[in-house]
């Protein structure tokens, strides 16, 4: 039976090559995202069997993302696709649920056998994730937590503000008043003993929660 694939990455170039070889390996795309948030709302509405993410996404990262879809039950497959092969970033994508974990430079050719082997049921990590980073890996079970110690309304405050965004447009995305965006952004610097808008934004560089 046809695989129904959700795709999420903020670049369109990206997103029509993904399209051309799952169509030519026999799936359907049900559906493409260009940010976190919509790639949340695309998985709620369109139920796809699964979704191929990229980490590094604008307004909701991709592993905050694929929380907020496990939150709400989706049984969909998550396969993360990403440029970075630090075991910081592989580690947290499987703790928010992922199956399979694909570098770009190598998505041609590994993404067909990525896709069969998580609808297989099966864990899927690309070969060019070294020795090395699998060793680190599991030996560092507590680095990489991307900001998991904030609250969910802070994160996304925090991502945003690293973005660059203003008071307004955070306030506009996340449908809350500008004095709600000032009160979290001072909350999150607070709690992480921060004092520039800077510093913020290298922290969230640091917790892979934007692209460095």
């Amino acid at each position: 039976m046809m695989s129904r694939i959700l795709v999420a990455d903020d670049h369109s170039v990206v997103l029509e090559g993904m399209r051309r070889i799952l169509e030519n390996a026999g799936h359907e795309v049900a559906g493409t995202a260009e940010d976190g948030r919509e790639l949340v709302d695309a998985a709620l509405k369109l139920k796809p069997d699964l979704i191929v993410l990229d980490i590094s996404m604008p307004l909701m990262n991709g592993i905050e993302a694929a929380r907020r879809i496990r939150i709400n039950d989706s049984k969909a497959k998550l396969l993360f696709l990403s440029m970075h092969s630090d075991a910081a970033y592989v580690r947290e994508a499987f703790r928010a649920g992922g199956s399979g974990y694909l570098l770009k430079r190598t998505a041609v050719s590994e993404l067909p056998i990525a896709i069969r082997e998580v609808l297989a049921g099966r864990y899927y990590i690309s070969p060019l994730v070294t020795e090395q980073t699998i060793k680190e890996l599991l030996a560092t079970p507590g680095g990489g937590t991307f900001g998991r110690d904030l609250t969910k309304r802070q994160r996304e405050v925090l991502q945003l503000v690293a973005e660059g965004k203003t008071a307004k447009e955070i306030a506009t995305t996340l449908n809350i008043s500008v004095k709600t965006v000032e009160f979290h952004k001072t909350s999150v610097m607070d709690a992480l003993g921060l004092r520039t808008i800077a510093e913020l934004t290298r922290y969230a560089i640091d917790q892979k929660m934007i692209g460095g």
